[in-house]
């Protein structure tokens, strides 16, 4: 799922999750974010999840807090790989838990943007946003692309999860609940 950042309300509460996610003795996983901010680094990421209380409902894994890994992206058009936080392996299987809504760059933002983005790492989250020109957080906002290349990346790094999964007998489920919903424009 997406913690949600630091002040906002867009994000799916623990209340709401609480119930399904200790059922099946799931862990909340999520990567840093290539943006400056709250969520940047895994010591100041940890915080935030803490205070909207995701670490009081389950256990939280920032994936890339130990370093990433490549996953290949079958016949890409933007990207050549995928790269994730080096704890996705851990996992034998995703429930892809989103928030649906608006967002700006992505059109809509919910399960495929949690498969790609969210499960990118700090440098991933870089290279599907600067559609493969750059995996360096700082220069990815620099580069110049097309919104359609921007959601293509998203799409082919969403794949390259599904296909790794699916190649390692990993099931994945996908839910998306809408609430608290932000419309950008």
């Amino acid at each position: 799922i997406s913690t949600g950042e630091a002040g906002s309300k867009g994000y799916l509460k623990p209340d709401l999750i609480k119930g399904l996610v200790q059922k099946v003795n799931g862990t909340i996983v999520e990567c840093n974010t290539a943006y400056a901010g709250q969520r940047e680094t895994t010591l100041d990421h940890m915080k935030v999840i803490e205070s909207h209380g995701f670490t009081e409902i389950a256990n939280v894994d920032i994936m890339d807090s130990e370093g990433e890994i490549k996953l290949p992206v079958n016949k890409g058009k933007h990207l050549e790989y995928d790269l994730v936080g080096s704890h996705f392996t851990n996992y034998d299987s995703i429930i892809n838990l989103a928030h649906g809504k608006g967002h700006m760059m992505g059109g809509f933002g919910a399960n495929l943007k949690n498969q790609s983005i969210g499960i990118a790492s700090r440098n991933g989250k870089a290279y599907i946003h600067s559609c493969g020109q750059t995996s360096v957080p700082e220069d990815a906002w620099t580069v110049k692309y097309e919104q359609s290349d921007f959601i293509e990346s998203m799409a082919e790094a969403a794949l390259a999860v599904s296909d790794y999964m699916k190649e390692n007998d990993k099931p994945i489920v996908y839910i998306t609940v809408m609430n608290y919903l932000s419309v950008d424009w």
